[in-house]
């Protein structure tokens, strides 16, 4: 009996070992400081497409170790950041840019947010009028009134 607890154990141990998330085999290699600062201005701007709240920089996840090589590569083969990102969207849509383009069908994106926050105000405007108005017509009673 104390063995089978022993093998159990021992699987999980091995397990719980080997979900451990990867570590990237080498890392990057920079030509220059300013590649490098480059590199991670352009990965902080893209979205992980695991993860989806994570930008490519702080992802850890394997597809994320792969998409930092391949963005490293097009820089040093000379491509724009533009052009890197265009190459992403085609690859993955415009889910892996974390400020997409303000065009026709991401407008409710852009400024669904500014809509919803002003209509908000307009109701709570008129809530408070309407509650103002209310009590203005509202005549207290001479005698007091318990509670």
């Amino acid at each position: 009996m104390k063995l089978r607890w022993l093998a159990c154990l021992l699987l999980a141990a091995a397990g719980a070992a080997t979900a451990q998330p990867a570590v990237d085999p080498a890392p990057l290699r920079f030509r220059d400081a300013a590649e490098e600062a480059r590199f991670h201005v352009l990965a902080s701007e893209l979205r992980c497409v695991q993860c989806q709240n994570q930008s490519l920089a702080d992802s850890n996840a394997l597809i994320a170790h792969d998409l930092r090589r391949e963005v490293l590569a097009l820089m040093q083969q000379g491509r724009s950041d533009a052009q890197i990102k265009q190459f992403l969207v085609e690859r993955y849509g415009e889910f892996v840019l974390y400020r997409p383009q303000v065009e026709s069908r991401t407008w409710l994106l852009w400024f669904g947010p500014g809509l919803l926050l002003a209509a908000g105000a307009a109701v709570l405007v008129v809530v408070v009028r309407r509650r103002g108005r209310d009590a203005a017509t509202t005549t207290a009673p001479d005698e007091e009134q318990e509670w």
